[in-house]
């Protein structure tokens, strides 16, 4: 098991892009299933949760011709489908959430998925229901086998029907388009989550061949098709490296430029750190922010304390609460953080308040940081990573500390953010990746 070794208090200069979207890559890398035509996807994110995913696809014999780090051509032209019920395949996709992300293309085209239970954060319950309920309504039974552990699908064909979700759940919003793309008729899809990165299978999806309509709403209507064709397609920027690097900036007072970070599809991300005080500049699809000896969280009209919590797109993303609460650490004022969507997700800090923060946990969803106001730096502990935000979080935590900090645990990081440290040693960080 690998840890960070982080020596903090040092000011960081230099440029920085972000890697392509993580949440949007587990979508268009599961929809190469939808056709047997290539499919050449490019600025994939060179991170463990995705190269687990092609992993799982190469070995269900789909062709994976990696051209470089971050470009693919795959090819679903003979898919062992039997794969899919074995003991490696239940091994391998239980490790990453985003094996779900199958069960839709595998419907539409091969009529039959085996889901395991979900895998990833120990962020909270993160149920499948809406997955479930999704294709049941399609025309797919369902059923759970207690000893191999899987959710199993089938149908003899999938049929449109009007859905309305019960959540605008990313993930499922994705799996039940991808499923209907390929679906005899109709469907619609109402409390459809509208996030850029469903808007992007979107797209992609009918450069393939799909008629899919009210991309960028929460009522998508999908026609579906017989087949799929081939495509090429470019994932956007991760807007949670983006957002992640304006709060570490802030937090180490440095001076950092974000290049080709995808401005236009941020929404609300920069102005959720604006309202914390954080200086930015916008150059074309650059965000500069300058190195600011103090930020000033600012308040309601009338005087009340700023509240930031998470809501479904355009609303504010759950996975920057994490790193918007360790940034109000050092800030002057008071900030109520109230994470709605997972129940375990604020409970990393214990080790902030450990460091020196003053933050007081609420219950398992708020938490009430009050900033410091540079009158004291935090110190360095040992800690451990419980998930991909909470860890990086840590992370700006540390490197704005005085003295050495280990964070432990870092495959969690390492899960969600490409060679964080050498990235973050190029604009003068001293982090070193210890056994």
């Amino acid at each position: 098991m690998q840890s960070f070794e982080v020596r903090g208090g040092k000011k960081l200069f230099g440029e920085i892009t972000p890697q392509g979207a993580k949440n949007e890559a587990l979508q268009i890398i599961s929809a190469v299933l939808l056709s047997p035509e290539k499919i050449t996807v490019s600025n994939i994110p060179d991170i463990v949760d995705v190269n687990l995913l092609i992993e799982l696809l190469g070995e269900m014999k789909v062709k994976v011709d990696r051209q470089s780090r971050d470009t693919c051509v795959f090819q679903a032209d003979d898919v062992d489908v039997d794969y899919l019920h074995s003991e490696a395949y239940h091994k391998k996709s239980g490790k990453l959430r985003g094996s779900v992300m199958l069960a839709g293309p595998l419907l539409a085209r091969f009529k039959k998925a085996y889901i395991p239970k979900p895998g990833g954060d120990k962020i909270g319950r993160r149920r499948l229901d809406t997955h479930i309920i999704g294709f049941e309504k399609l025309g797919a039974k369902f059923a759970y086998d207690t000893e191999d552990g899987f959710f199993h699908l089938e149908t003899t064909g999938l049929k449109g029907t009007n859905i309305l979700l019960d959540e605008p759940s990313v993930t499922g919003t994705a799996n039940i388009l991808m499923a209907a793309s390929m679906a005899a008729g109709t469907t619609t899809i109402y409390n459809a989550a509208c996030e850029p990165y469903l808007q992007q299978l979107c797209k992609m999806l009918n450069r393939m061949g799909a008629k899919i309509s009210g991309v960028g709403s929460n009522m998508l209507t999908i026609t579906g098709v017989d087949a799929l064709g081939g495509t090429e397609h470019r994932m956007l920027p991760d807007m949670i490296e983006v957002g992640s690097f304006i709060g570490l900036a802030a937090m180490t007072q440095s001076d950092i430029t974000i290049k080709n970070a995808g401005i236009e599809h941020l929404g609300v991300i920069p102005e959720r750190f604006q309202q914390l005080g954080i200086q930015m500049n916008f150059n074309g699809d650059d965000i500069h922010i300058p190195a600011q000896e103090f930020y000033e969280i600012q308040k309601y009209m009338d005087g009340g304390v700023l509240t930031v919590y998470d809501h479904p797109w355009p609303g504010f993303t759950p996975d920057l609460l994490s790193i918007v609460l360790v940034t109000a650490i050092q800030a002057k004022g008071s900030v109520l953080i109230h994470q709605k969507m997972f129940e375990s997700r604020l409970f990393f800090v214990d080790k902030l308040i450990d460091m020196g923060a003053q933050i007081i946990l609420c219950d398992p969803h708020r938490a009430v940081v009050i900033g410091l106001e540079r009158e004291q730096q935090l110190r360095g502990i040992t800690m451990s990573s419980p998930d991909i935000r909470a860890g990086v979080a840590l992370l700006i935590a540390a490197l704005s500390a005085q003295g050495k900090s280990t964070i432990q645990n870092i495959e969690q990081i390492d899960r969600g953010y490409q060679n964080i440290d050498e990235r973050l040693i190029k604009l003068g960080a001293d982090i070193k990746r210890i056994n």
